[in-house]
């Protein structure tokens, strides 16, 4: 499927590979804890690690993409992932899987921001939003993949064999992306420094990003933790894989409605619709955690992520043009920084099987973020308007 001048299936084979990588590992957070004899607490550490590294190392994918090349990083990106994958099926122990969740967290981050500022490179901003829809329909797939794969994997063969096949498959992209075309773009001026202050220079950018710690752990952190909630309740690591698979089903069915709804309403609407469905879920999660309500859960969750997130992400791709590479790892960078903090404070509470406590307080999170996203972004100018006057509303 070729689009706007770029074939946006093999575009979107990077990101749905990342989700596979990102999903797998909630499912069988239990069936390691029993494989390494450790406490759930401290084999969810991988999980917040992984977060934390996948943020904190988006600065240098993002300086690296803006000066040499969008398709150039996703490679060199898909080469380490390949690598980091292989050495965690093969971690003898939990120290060394955590370290190999580190090395690949840090290394599959750059495939999806990467490829939604290859987009907005590539697709005009008015016609984005539809693109990036059908590049999130692979990672709806790629999510749906990684959960009921994790889970199946676990328990009728080993949770290794999830990573070994993603570690194939990142491999084989390696090569299969040398058929997309560098976007034209100019090469950034100066060093990392002088792009992350030509990032920072707009209101609007340091807002975005700074936003990005409080949405990224109401829509990344917690849901980690629906797996584990189920599996507390005596439901087998298949079946609980299975039933959080949802979460991606949902993503592929909102982000096909949200391709249509995108041109035809405000953005602050997805943002809405997204955010009652994440307060509805985390909800449901905690009244109770037995299959039905995860179920639901799951479903809203993910709409949340098809609505919502993903207008946070195309907004992202337009708060600082000139290094739009360098912006858009910041805001990620900042989403996946608070999704570690929102992962390592449930941690504490997955620890003592308080589930219901987790998810109440994904839900006081959620409430004052969904409002400040969809008032800030009906307010939000646009860049070439945003450039020009120079301050973010009310600031």
């Amino acid at each position: 499927m070729s689009r706007h001048g770029l074939n946006v299936r093999l575009l979107s084979a990077g990101p749905l590979v990342t989700m596979v990588d990102r999903f797998a590992f909630a499912p069988v957070l239990i069936p390691i804890a029993l494989d390494f004899h450790a406490p759930l607490g401290a084999v969810a550490i991988g999980a917040t690690a992984y977060y934390l590294a996948y943020g904190l190392a988006q600065p240098a994918w993002g300086f690296a993409s803006d000066r040499f090349g969008r398709i150039r990083v996703m490679r060199l990106s898909l080469a380490a992932t390949a690598a980091g994958c292989a050495l965690s099926a093969l971690a003898p122990n939990l120290g060394l899987l955590i370290a190999a969740r580190i090395v690949d967290g840090a290394a599959v981050c750059a495939i999806l921001p990467t490829a939604l500022v290859y987009v907005g490179d590539m697709v005009p901003f008015n016609a984005r939003h539809a693109v990036i829809a059908d590049v999130l329909a692979a990672v709806a797939i790629g999510t749906a993949a990684g959960s009921l794969g994790g889970g199946l994997f676990a328990h009728y063969a080993s949770w290794r064999l999830v990573f070994g096949l993603t570690a194939v498959v990142a491999a084989a992209l390696v090569v299969a992306m040398r058929r997309l075309p560098e976007s034209d773009i100019a090469p950034a001026a100066g060093g990392p420094a002088a792009q992350v202050r030509e990032a920072l220079r707009r209101p609007w950018a340091r807002f975005l990003i700074l936003f990005g710690l409080p949405e990224g752990a109401m829509v990344l952190g917690f849901l980690v933790y629906f797996a584990p909630a189920l599996e507390s309740t005596g439901t087998n690591p298949a079946v609980a894989g299975l039933v959080v698979a949802a979460y991606g089903g949902a993503v592929l069915v909102g982000t096909r409605v949200v391709k249509v709804l995108a041109p035809r309403v405000p953005a602050w609407v997805p943002i809405t619709i997204g955010g009652v469905m994440a307060v509805a879920g985390f909800g449901a999660a905690a009244l109770d955690q037995h299959a039905a309500a995860i179920l639901f859960a799951s479903v809203m969750i993910g709409g949340c992520y098809a609505f919502m997130h993903s207008t946070m992400q195309a907004w992202a791709t337009d708060i600082a043009p000139e290094v739009r590479g360098t912006a858009a790892a910041l805001f990620v960078t900042s989403a996946f920084t608070g999704g570690a903090i929102g992962s390592g404070v449930g941690a504490l509470l997955a620890q003592q099987r308080h589930f219901g406590e987790l998810f109440g307080a994904a839900v006081a999170l959620s409430v004052p973020v969904v409002i400040l996203a969809a008032v800030m972004r009906a307010r939000y100018p646009g860049a070439a308007v945003a450039a020009g006057v120079g301050e973010v509303a009310g600031s």
